[in-house]
Formats: structure tokens, C-alpha cells, sequence
């Protein structure tokens, strides 16, 4: 394995302290359960506490419950960690009763063993959390932050700082050397402190702690002079180019040979997270389909009997990478358009059939879509699949469009919930679903997953623009 010479991860100093308390309180409650309901410890609890403790461990480490808290809000720091408690005893339940040996355990103890285990996670955590920011209020442990670079980027980074006080940072200012109709509108000109120079100068003053540089990357060589003269202290430095801010896809470092390289545009369904995100889309579909299997009978003697043609319409489509699948829809018009050219439907379309109608108002027509949902075609969440001619289209009108298929399509998505559906009749309007398809691919979590889908059952399937 090549050890970067560039770049090294960022992580907590306290996170391996974390864990070891973490893994402290799920014993520590497990013996004060045991104390409370008086069920006896033995091989088989034993066994319990261990698949937990380690259940726990790689459930938080999935939703990155160790990253620093300097970075990371409190109320999200625990709710990861209940989550990641919640399923490690789901984890337990449901392998208890795969093997039926849920009888060996005490439910009410488990009960009570989780209960206590949620309030010793939350009260240790609340503990240090008191106790940093109270140091911080008096103004201990804070560090001095300066930003170099009045940009987007920059005032960016300055919002994300003055909005979170748990950060521990006392802003300084921000230094630039452009004339003031150069910066960022989202700046007052009296925001800048000073010039580049003045912030270097206050570096080697012992003055700034942490300094961020926001400059574009056609100011290469000025970064490069303010490197140099930044060597000669100790003080913290972050790059954040402009270009960074909104284009990067799932980020990381990679290395070829000891060359190390920054990914701008890579899915973020590599290793664990292909192995989550394809459980989820197995176990989700799996259960869907065993619920609505009497609705899919019924409505596909409805297509039937209502009209001619088949009762599943298979449309070619751009899948993962932009390689072509066969997405499966219940057929909905009289036609069954599959060419270079396909019109999208509009209100009053003469070519939906009355049944079919309703089927697309109601997101009926796309229930098929959990088999291509088995067959690894499709996810249960992600960017919706867009006929191959309109793809070609809209690739060479809307920025980044072709970027959305880092991830598998959806049967719904963050641009579905939020209204983004249907007819794409104007430019704004696919510019609009892309921009929200990009941030789900950007932002996309477990969660986030069942975040989506949770919204969906309450204003996913019905839309005024499904025609």
C-alpha cells in the first residue's frame, strides 16, 4: 500500500477515545439491564453483547460518527449514534429470530439493556459537549481563522463558520488584494481586513491559527508564493480552490504508483457503500413486491383488457456509467415509443389511454420498475431514468447532466420529491431536476435513502406535471 506524500485523511484526534467509551457504555448498560431485570449472564448474552458491540462499531463507522466534532454538529453526532445503536439491535432481533433462538433471550431485558444504552451514549456525549463549548465561551481552546481570498468560495466558507458556534473558531477576517469591484458580491467591502501579505505577516505573528486560501486556480502562482512563505510557520493551511466548491463528486484521494490524484467527478457507490446501497435495493424491493404482487395482477388485466398491445412497455434508457438498460414500465399509451426521437407526454396527450392516465398520475405505471430494481438494473432511490433520446438531448444544453448517472436511476429520487417531475417542457425545469439529482449523488447516505423514501409515501406519487 503507497503511503500519500500530499495528502493524509482527516479524522479526530479523539476518535479512538470515542470508540472506547462507546463500547464502555453498551457494556456498562448491559450489566446495569442485567442488575434491573435480573436475567442471568451467560454464554448466550455474552455472544449478544458482542455481536452489538460490534454491530455498533460498524454501523458508526458507516455514517461517521468519529469524524471530528470540531467539524460536526452535536444533535448530528448523536442521532448517528442511536441509529447506529437502532440497528445493531434490529441486527440482533432479526438474526434471533432467523435461527430461533429468540427464546434464550429476555425481550424486556434487551429492551431495557437498549434504553439504557441510548441514555449512557447520550449523556457522555452531552458531557463532553458542555464541557468544550462552555471552554470555548471562555474563550479557551478557540482557534484563529483568517481566510485568504475574497470569493465565492470563500464568503461560502465564512457563512459554514459563523452558523456554527461549535466549531470553535474565531474568525479574523478576510485578506485580498483586488479592488473591491473585484469580489465576491456576497462580501461588504469592509469585510476585508487587509492585503494577502497582511495575513501571511499575521501567520508568522502567531496571530492566525488556521488560514484558508479561496483563490481560483488561475492564481496558481500565487498560492504557490504564499506556500512558500506560510513554510515558515506553523500555522494550519487549507486550500479550497473555487472550482471545488460545487463540482466535486464524492471527492477523495486516490494513488497511482506515488502519484497521488483528486477525484472530481466518481460515484459514490465504491466498496461498503455498493454493498449497503445494493442490500438496501434487495431487501426494500424484495418486500415491496411481496405487498403489491395482487395490485400488479390487477393492473396489468386492466391494461389487457382496456386497449391493445402488451402489458409491459420496456423503454431503452441510460443506466450506471451511461450504459444502456431496459427499464420496465405497464403500458400506459397506445404507442410504444422506443426511438432516436421520443416526445415526452403532455397535458391532453391523445396517445394516453384513460387507464393510463391515471397510472401515470399516480406513479402506478412504474411499479415494474422494482423487478429492474432485483436484476441490479435500478435503485430503489436515485436520479430517474430519462429516455435515451431525451439524454442526448438535454447532455449538450445543461452543464454536468451526464454526471447524474454516477449513480444507478431511480424508481424515486430528491428531485422527484421536491417537485421536479413530469414533463420537462422548459430548459429550467431539467436544469432544476439535474441540480437536485447532483446533490443527492453529492450528499447521498443510508439516511439520506430512507429519507427519500419515507417522503415518497406521503408526496412522491402523485404530481401535477404527470401526464
Amino acid at each position: 500500500m503507497v503511503t500519500s506524500r500530499t495528502f493524509k485523511p482527516s479524522g479526530s484526534s479523539d476518535a479512538n477515545f470515542y470508540r472506547l467509551f462507546d463500547l464502555l457504555c453498551l457494556f456498562l448498560a448491559f450489566q446495569l439491564s442485567s442488575l434491573i431485570y435480573s436475567f442471568t449472564f451467560n454464554a448466550a448474552y455474552m455472544v449478544a453483547v458482542l455481536f452489538v458491540a460490534v454491530a455498533y462499531m460498524y454501523c458508526a463507522e458507516l455514517f461517521s460518527a468519529y469524524r471530528s466534532w470540531r467539524a460536526g454538529k452535536f444533535r448530528s453526532m448523536v442521532l448517528c449514534a442511536w441509529g447506529s445503536l437502532t440497528i445493531a439491535f434490529l441486527c440482533l432481533f432479526v438474526i434471533s429470530f432467523m435461527f430461533k433462538f429468540t427464546e434464550t433471550y429476555s425481550r424486556i431485558g434487551l429492551g431495557v439493556w437498549f434504553l439504557c444504552s441510548t441514555l449512557f451514549l447520550y449523556t457522555w456525549r452531552l458531557t463532553v459537549f458542555l464541557y468544550k463549548r462552555n471552554r470555548r465561551k471562555l474563550g479557551m481552546n478557540l482557534r484563529n481563522v483568517a481566510i485568504v481570498g475574497a470569493t465565492e468560495s470563500g464568503a461560502y466558507l465564512f457563512t459554514e463558520i459563523d452558523n456554527n458556534d461549535e466549531l470553535g473558531f474565531k474568525f479574523k477576517g478576510f485578506y485580498d488584494d483586488r479592488k473591491p469591484e473585484r469580489l465576491s458580491n456576497k462580501l461588504a467591502i469592509n469585510s476585508v481586513e487587509g492585503s494577502i501579505q497582511t495575513a501571511v505577516d499575521a501567520a508568522k505573528a502567531g496571530e492566525i491559527d488556521i488560514l484558508y486560501i479561496a483563490l481560483p486556480l488561475k492564481a496558481e502562482k500565487r498560492i504557490a508564493d504564499i506556500l512558500k512563505q506560510l513554510g515558515d510557520t506553523t500555522v494550519d493551511v487549507h486550500i479550497i480552490p473555487d472550482f471545488l466548491l460545487s463540482n466535486l463528486i464524492h471527492a477523495r484521494i486516490e494513488h497511482v504508483g506515488e502519484v497521488d490524484t483528486l477525484s472530481v467527478f466518481e460515484s459514490p457507490f465504491i466498496g461498503a457503500h455498493e454493498f449497503i446501497k445494493r442490500t438496501e435495493d434487495m431487501i426494500v424491493a424484495s418486500l415491496i413486491l411481496l405487498l403489491i404482487s395482487p395490485l400488479l395482477v390487477v393492473i396489468a388485466a386492466a391494461v389487457k383488457i382496456t386497449s391493445k398491445g402488451p402489458v409491459i412497455f420496456k423503454q431503452d434508457r441510460y443506466g450506471l456509467d451511461g450504459k444502456k438498460i431496459k427499464v420496465w414500465k405497464f403500458r400506459s399509451m397506445s404507442v410504444t415509443e422506443n426511438s432516436a426521437v421520443v416526445t415526452q407526454a403532455t397535458k391532453n396527450d391523445a396517445r394516453v389511454t384513460p387507464l393510463g392516465g391515471f397510472l401515470r398520475r399516480t406513479s402506478l405505471d412504474e411499479l415494474p420498475q422494482f423487478i429492474n430494481v432485483l436484476k441490479g438494473d435500478m435503485s430503489i432511490v436515485g436520479p430517474r431514468p430519462h429516455a435515451v433520446a431525451h439524454n442526448e438531448e438535454y447532455r449538450k444544453k445543461v452543464d454536468f447532466y451526464m454526471v447524474r448517472h454516477k449513480a444507478k436511476p431511480g424508481i424515486t429520487g430528491w428531485a422527484q420529491i421536491n417537485g421536479w417531475r413530469g414533463e420537462t417542457d422548459t430548459l429550467n425545469k431539467m436544469t432544476k431536476r439535474v441540480e437536485y439529482d447532483l446533490h443527492y449523488i453529492k450528499h447521498w447516505s443510508l439516511w439520506f435513502d430512507i429519507k427519500i423514501i419515507f417522503l415518497t409515501i406521503f408526496k412522491g406519487f402523485k404530481n401535477a406535471n404527470a401526464y
